[in-house]
């Protein structure tokens, strides 16, 4: 039987105790916010294809080091730290992305720091380089309406956490969700 879900609190508690700098707050808050990272990873990949190769694991791993190795850390609370997590999961995404694209053309000057076996078809990269690019286009436009889907799509946050991230109304969160949803899929489908 699993041992029940950390309360947001518990969890905002213990970032601020490592914001502070205290380690044993970080060793408490690993297991508790890995199993959090790997169902947003798997999240994530559930709207990908089925043959879809990347990793679940490969992908938490890497953002979870990038999130660990940071000094001085200042974690508002749990949403706060789960919306770095995605910008994380996004960068990671998009670097591999790029990395792959580039060393099909003979490049290969980005450094991949996912594990070898963790491969993203040619297919899946340029998907996953042109929602980036769309993503940046929607941020000069509208950036919170960017963010809403960096929150959702890529760290899974529900309206309530992406309110409390963004400081708006649940409302509002998701009328920012279902526009950039639409603008995202016009932009991606009807662009030439």
């Amino acid at each position: 039987m699993n041992a029940p879900s950390p309360s947001p609190q518990e969890v905002t508690q213990l970032l601020a105790h490592w914001s502070q700098g205290d380690d044993n707050a970080l060793a408490e808050l690993t297991p508790l916010v890995y199993e959090e990272l790997r169902r947003l990873a798997h999240h994530f990949m559930e709207g990908q294809r089925s043959d879809h190769t990347l990793q679940t694991t490969a992908l938490v791993n890497e953002a979870y080091l990038r999130l660990a190795d940071q000094t001085n850390p200042s974690w508002q609370n749990r949403a706060h730290f789960f919306a770095v997590a995605a910008r994380a999961m996004r960068q990671i995404l998009v670097n591999y992305a790029e990395s792959h694209r580039s060393q099909k053309r003979g490049g290969g000057a980005l450094k991949v720091e996912l594990d070898d076996v963790a491969l993203v078809s040619p297919e899946e990269s340029k998907e996953i380089v042109n929602l980036h690019e769309a993503l940046e286009r929607l941020a000069t436009l509208d950036s919170r309406k960017a963010q809403v889907v960096e929150l959702k799509y890529f760290g899974g946050l529900n309206y309530d956490e992406m309110a409390e991230v963004l400081k708006i109304s649940r409302v509002t969160a998701r009328r920012d969700w279902e526009f950039a949803k639409a603008w995202l899929y016009a932009e991606l489908h009807y662009a030439d």
